[in-house]
């Protein structure tokens, strides 16, 4: 099929095609894509889409018109940040169920699951899909493709109430029928699909779940397995029983940091949800609630988590929250206040966690008091800009598009102490402070908290490793690019070195499906849960 009918095919009009045409040669001779865009305008008034340059330059290169030209495509490519991070993320919901937990600052919709609102962008999608995870995994992964994004690494973010919750048989049939859609094929059995994904066009390299610490048991970890689980989102929201009590989280302070033991034990990457301005909180307290998350084995704590989700509390009509506000008893903060205590927050984040969110995406037309800006992280970044201040976090310093000479490259080695284990973060840094790649080595002490996962038993854990960078296709190369560069290889090996001087005979790696491959490759064989090495 020439370009001309495989583009008609599409929809596209005579004229809008020949715009499309005419920008793409333009930005193929090196013309900043959107300065090309708008010098043509369209025939009929406005500015052609960035999707119909990807449609046409995809024509273009199927007819045999264009040979392939993955620079071109990175310049025409919509809001390229959703894949800098070297995986591209497919987010689905389950369906509305109820949640074991009563807090009272947890909106309720019939429609959704709690917690949920159904004009929050990532819920609007699943509930037009009526929470069918295969349409929903296949929708998202047809438009990123549409706007030029690819999608053969997926870390699949499985969100909606507590997943704990469910009954396990639905568990197991939402994460195949995401696995069929991701495959392109339907399988019997979550095995089988998982089997498939190994080599499948859209390969699963990380999946995440959210559920709270009261759910996390020594059976709850190893069915997590099983299904591929490979990341825990938990929201403790605060570090204080009282303020924890007040606000009916249903779950302790303790509980919380048994949660996060067991699942280091067993490999697992760890995000929690952190909430400032909750009932009984003030911005002082909250900076001290902040600073427990950090501290060591050795000052009495050790949560030490791998990412985290700062989560202002948001006053929403209907909830608990919203009577002790009408009663006088609640006072949200203002958009100021917040954005002086993140401010003054992001700083104090060791350089090993990575702060993934500032603020739910929940519409300021829902808030009925407090902060209404969805813009908090952009306003927190400007406000230490102000400040002469920089938070090193991981989001921080990823290296996004950044060229990198893979032989300025620092390794350096960050050693930490969580609640009975030893954690090594190993990363790659740029002259610049960017950081390339990373690996997390967990050493566990002797007398860890058990998993009850025989495999794992005197083993040292990789929980992960994550390459930055415009995520590139599998086996794909391009100079000056972190991904592919060898750079995994490399840490896995520092990994090695480590766990063997520590007396560990085995690594255990908590490998997702889709990277199997990758780790059999360098050495490690398939366990029952895990990829194994011996040292």
């Amino acid at each position: 099929m020439d370009v001309e009918n495989w583009l008609k095919s599409k929809q596209y009009s005579d004229e809008l095609l020949a715009v499309a045409r005419v920008v793409l040669e333009e930005v193929r001779r090196g013309e900043d894509a959107l300065q090309a865009i708008r010098r043509h305008p369209l025939p009929g008034g406005g500015h052609i889409a960035k999707h119909v340059l990807v449609a046409a330059y995809r024509g273009l290169v199927e007819s045999g018109e264009w040979e392939e030209d993955t620079a071109l495509l990175a310049r025409i490519r919509m809001k390229p940040v959703r894949t800098l991070s070297g995986v591209t993320t497919v987010t689905v919901l389950t369906k509305p169920a109820a949640c074991p937990g009563e807090c009272i600052f947890c909106p309720e919709d019939i429609r959704m699951p709690k917690s949920y609102l159904p004009d929050e962008p990532g819920a609007a999608r699943a509930f037009q899909n009526q929470f069918d995870p295969y349409l929903q995994v296949r929708t998202r992964l047809e438009s990123y493709h549409a706007v030029g994004h690819p999608t053969d690494k997926i870390e699949l973010l499985i969100l909606g109430g507590t997943w704990s919750a469910y009954p396990r048989q639905y568990q197991e049939w939402f994460v195949r029928r995401c696995f069929d859609a991701m495959n392109g094929v339907d399988s019997k059995t979550l095995t089988e699909a998982h089997q498939r994904n190994e080599t499948a066009p859209h390969r699963n390299v990380g999946l995440v779940i959210e559920t709270r610490p009261d759910e996390i048991n020594l059976l709850e970890l190893e069915w997590l397995r099983r299904l591929g689980v490979t990341k825990v989102q938990m929201g403790v929201q605060s570090l204080d029983d009282q303020i924890l009590e007040l606000n009916r989280r249903g779950h302790t302070v303790q509980q919380a940091l048994e949660a996060v033991t067991r699942l280091r034990a067993a490999g697992f990457k760890i995000v929690l949800h952190w909430m400032p301005n909750l009932l009984g909180a003030t911005p002082e307290s909250d900076r001290k609630d902040f600073a427990r998350l950090w501290l060591e084995a050795q000052d009495g704590l050790g949560f030490c988590p791998d990412e985290i989700k700062i989560y202002p509390t948001q006053l929403l009509e209907g909830t608990v929250l919203y009577q002790h506000w009408k009663n006088g008893e609640y006072h949200p903060y203002s958009t100021e206040e917040l954005i002086k205590l993140i401010a003054d927050l992001k700083p104090t984040i060791p350089e090993y966690c990575r702060v993934n969110r500032v603020i739910r995406d929940i519409p300021s037309t829902h808030v009925v008091a407090g902060n209404k800006r969805t813009s908090l992280r952009q306003d927190v970044l400007v406000e230490l800009t102000r400040r002469g201040q920089r938070c090193r976090c991981i989001r921080c310093r990823e290296v996004r598009n950044q060229k990198i000479s893979t032989e300025r490259l620092e390794l350096q080695d960050f050693v930490y102490h969580p609640k009975m284990a030893e954690e090594h973060f190993l990363q790659f840094v740029t002259p610049e402070d960017r950081i390339a790649g990373y690996l997390r080595l967990s050493l566990p002490e002797s007398n860890a908290l058990k998993t009850g996962i025989e495999e794992l038993s005197g083993a040292a854990l990789v929980r992960e490793v994550h390459i930055y960078g415009q995520s590139l296709r599998v086996g794909e190369e391009e100079p000056g690019v972190a991904q592919h560069a060898g750079l995994g290889s490399q840490l896995l090996q520092k990994a090695e070195e480590l766990a063997r001087a520590a007396g560990f005979r085995r690594l255990a790696v908590i490998a997702a499906v889709g990277t199997r491959r990758y780790y059999a490759a360098r050495g490690f064989h398939m366990g029952e849960l895990y990829m194994l090495k011996h040292l």
